[in-house]
């Protein structure tokens, strides 16, 4: 009971938080992706005059959008979190003006992960142009299907004229990667719970074991989404399952989402100019 009450005030605080930022620190916008099809994405800028450190955010395979045409709760909580820390943030959506609303169910998608590399790599050039940030600053994070996409963006898809400073992927798919021999260019922190039976946690490990740019952090007892926020542990249908059958398991966990959420804060503030 305590978790869930934590869990709903922070939830509640951000909302908060959002509804009581200025309009104009939120904003829809639009980007071309290295296939020349045009995006939309969500911005969020800071308060505040000068260059700030950006993150670009890739969402999961249910898309940015919710059945109501709202940001996911755990992907504006996270934007809402980061832009509160001095952050501008991109969530990039990959999905909706390809006209596709979720792949979770499908495995024929054209729209994958390794695509999904240079709709980041755009996203990025996109931050980097902009005057508000600092081109040097931009780190990458992503969730599911966007863990994935981060993993192939520090292997494919590389930003012109820089490099993501530092990369984070939640519970990424990390199978497809095992037989490959190209190493990550650039450091990558992987948090993972150990009872997911979406994207199974096995194969990131041994990847991690074979990539020392690699750093696993294993989180006990969570499952796939454990950082979305008061989220009750329901079975979902996914084209991909641990076990076979498309029944995955999908829920917070509040121990696991508070440890990821210091832990990633942490790898970011890696970004921001040291203070004498």
């Amino acid at each position: 009971m305590r978790g869930t009450a934590f869990s709903l005030a922070i939830a509640a605080l951000l909302v908060g938080l959002a509804a009581a930022a200025p309009a104009a620190a939120q904003e829809p916008v639009t980007f071309e992706a290295r296939d020349g099809a045009e995006l939309s994405g969500h911005l969020f800028r800071p308060e505040g005059p000068g260059r700030h450190p950006a993150v670009v955010m890739m969402h999961g395979c249910g898309g940015i959008l919710d059945g109501k045409g709202r940001i996911r709760a755990r992907d504006l909580e996270w934007a809402e979190r980061f832009r509160a820390a001095g952050f501008v943030v991109l969530i990039a959506d990959s999905f909706t003006r390809r006209g596709v609303a979720t792949v979770c169910t499908t495995r024929d998608s054209p729209i994958t992960p390794r695509r999904r590399a240079g709709d980041a790599a755009a996203a990025a050039e996109f931050l980097a142009a902009r005057k508000d940030v600092d081109h040097r600053r931009i780190g990458l994070v992503g969730w599911s299907h966007g863990g994935s996409t981060v993993l192939h963006a520090v292997l494919h898809s590389k930003p012109e004229g820089f490099d993501y400073r530092v990369v984070v992927a939640f519970y990424p798919g990390c199978r497809g990667f095992l037989n490959g021999d190209r190493s990550p260019r650039r450091p990558v922190t992987v948090l993972h719970g150990t009872e997911d039976d979406w994207t199974p946690i096995e194969p990131c490990r041994a990847l991690a074991e074979k990539h020392d740019a690699i750093t696993m952090i294993e989180l006990p007892g969570a499952h796939h989404g454990f950082d979305t926020p008061d989220a009750p542990l329901r079975t979902l249908q996914a084209a991909y399952s641990k076990d076979g059958s498309g029944n995955v398991t999908f829920g917070t966990h509040e121990p696991s989402r508070r440890r990821a959420i210091a832990i990633t804060m942490r790898i970011l503030d890696t970004m921001k100019p040291r203070t004498r």
